[in-house]
């Protein structure tokens, strides 16, 4: 039974992919697919965080201590699970980088931040990170890097790191700042 979800789970993820078909759709999705890349959003917070007002500071240290915490859960269960990337050429910096395709990192951290751009708002911070958040997970499958049900556990792991990372960093900011009191 195992084996025929996983065929299948291939062949859904097969009839997804644009990666190796030039036209608009295939850079629409590789645009999608590096929007999620953690230090393109490491940079952009440290940038907010620079430059912001105290609301937008502490946004962005939300943000990036949900994306660490992200990061080491993803990555845990990637190196439990260890299920191989599926076969392509476009991105070898992730399948160098990280062999592993269960589950999506792209995918937990781009829903994660859609969670949280709902919970810290403004409305349209929300708005445009519940639009973008599931277009980055489909662009990994279309981009060939990940299989439908990598993105489908990402999605699943980020909603749950993103509806408890604000609970969880409020009750560890007393902490945070006696070691950082310049964070916030």
């Amino acid at each position: 039974m195992i084996r025929s979800l996983l065929e299948t789970d291939a062949q859904i993820s097969q009839k997804m992919r644009v990666a190796e078909k030039p036209g608009l759709l295939r850079q629409l999705a590789i645009f999608l697919a590096h929007s999620g890349d953690s230090w393109f959003w490491g940079l952009g917070l440290l940038i907010i965080w620079f430059i912001g007002n105290a609301e937008w500071r502490y946004k962005a240290v939300v943000l990036v201590f949900a994306i660490a915490v992200c990061a080491i859960a993803t990555q845990a269960i990637k190196w439990l699970v260890r299920r191989e990337r599926p076969r392509g050429e476009w991105g070898q910096l992730y399948r160098k980088a990280d062999p592993h395709s269960f589950p999506s990192g792209h995918a937990s951290r781009a829903i994660m931040l859609s969670v949280l751009g709902v919970l810290l708002g403004p409305t349209w911070f929300a708005a445009a990170l519940v639009i973008w958040g599931p277009l980055v997970a489909l662009a990994r499958v279309a981009m060939g890097v990940h299989y439908f049900s990598d993105i489908l556990a990402g999605a699943a792991l980020g909603l749950l790191i993103g509806f408890i990372t604000l609970p969880f960093f409020e009750a560890v900011k007393p902490v945070l700042l006696s070691l950082f009191p310049w964070l916030l």
